[in-house]
């Protein structure tokens, strides 16, 4: 044999050939300011090797959800950090028709700038956004058409939020029928299913007090506004502490789905269920971004290191 003869290989060694992450559908629950953990959450569990294929989401998980479909998760992350409470309420359209407090056409435009708008069937991943028919009392699953307009419809919380009318549906937030979705990805051929929800127990432990961003309030217009907020949100001072109108609501809708998600996830049991206590933070409080997206990174970490992972076939659970 001469020794042109010989040819040479240009494929790796077998030791060093690309091994494939596992794949993972991702439900990922409502909950307001608290779902800005579902952040941190997502950046470690693809830190820690796993491909997300599918993403499913419910009111502040589908806005998470979506964004992160889009491939700019770390465009928002990086705006949300940034927010002080004025910030936020500057984001607030107030509005005392039409069934919510706030319209929420500011917030959309916002993010539609900040972000992008695509249609969900021409995202890189799978994405169902839930949401809630009034008048048809079912739970919807938003598939196609463009993200924002699901979002906007997924996240519209009773009486807080305006309906989002698509088709001819007055569509609310998901969470009141399903608060955690994973009955969407069941049948995604995902190596797992993990969900991330926020709706734990409550922790009994004292939270820390996170001091606010300082910002010019002396002017009359701001002034104002925080007279008319303080009316909404909890009431402080030397007297005992005494809820707010938005806070009584959202806190008593944050206990009905609590109770609901935990019958639906004993049913339709994740892999793995990633859960932060339901009073991490108020449903409002975006200025914590910082800090809940750790909380929900945190809580990945440790949910990930206690895991022994059980691969599912064709959709199912293996024996």
């Amino acid at each position: 044999m001469k020794p042109t003869d010989i040819a040479e290989s240009s494929a790796l060694p077998s030791d060093t050939a690309t091994i494939r992450k596992p794949t993972v559908a991702l439900a990922l629950g409502s909950g307001g300011a608290k779902g800005l953990a579902h952040i941190g959450a997502i950046e470690e569990i693809v830190a820690q090797g796993y491909d997300i294929v599918a993403i499913a989401g419910t009111s502040m998980g589908a806005l998470i959800g979506g964004i992160y479909a889009m491939g700019k998760l770390d465009v928002y992350r990086d705006w949300v950090s940034a927010l002080a409470k004025m910030d936020v309420l500057k984001l607030v359209d107030w509005t005392f028709s039409g069934g919510g407090l706030i319209k929420g056409e500011r917030i959309m435009e916002t993010l539609r700038e900040l972000i992008g708008d695509a249609r969900i069937e021409e995202l890189p991943l799978a994405f169902t956004a839930v949401a809630t028919d009034l008048d048809r009392e079912r739970e919807v699953w938003l598939t196609r058409g463009p993200l924002f307009d699901a979002i906007r419809a997924s996240i519209a919380i009773p009486t807080v939020f305006r309906p989002h009318t698509l088709s001819e549906r007055r569509l609310v937030d998901g969470g009141l029928l399903n608060p955690v979705p994973v009955t969407p990805l069941i049948r995604e051929t995902a190596d797992y299913l993990f969900a991330v929800s926020v709706d734990g127990p409550p922790d009994v432990s004292t939270p820390e007090e996170v001091p606010a961003t300082p910002t010019d309030a002396t002017e009359g217009y701001r002034s104002r506004i925080t007279d008319f907020i303080g009316k909404l949100m909890p009431q402080v001072g030397d007297r005992p502490r005494e809820p707010g109108m938005l806070e009584l609501l959202t806190q008593s809708m944050d206990l009905m789905q609590a109770n609901l998600s935990r019958l639906r996830l004993a049913a339709y049991e994740p892999d793995l269920l990633i859960r932060l206590p339901r009073n991490v933070a108020n449903v409002y409080e975006f200025y914590r971004a910082r800090e809940l997206i750790e909380q929900g990174r945190q809580q990945a970490r440790t949910a990930l290191a206690g895991w022994q992972p059980n691969r599912r076939l064709n959709g199912a659970r293996a024996p």
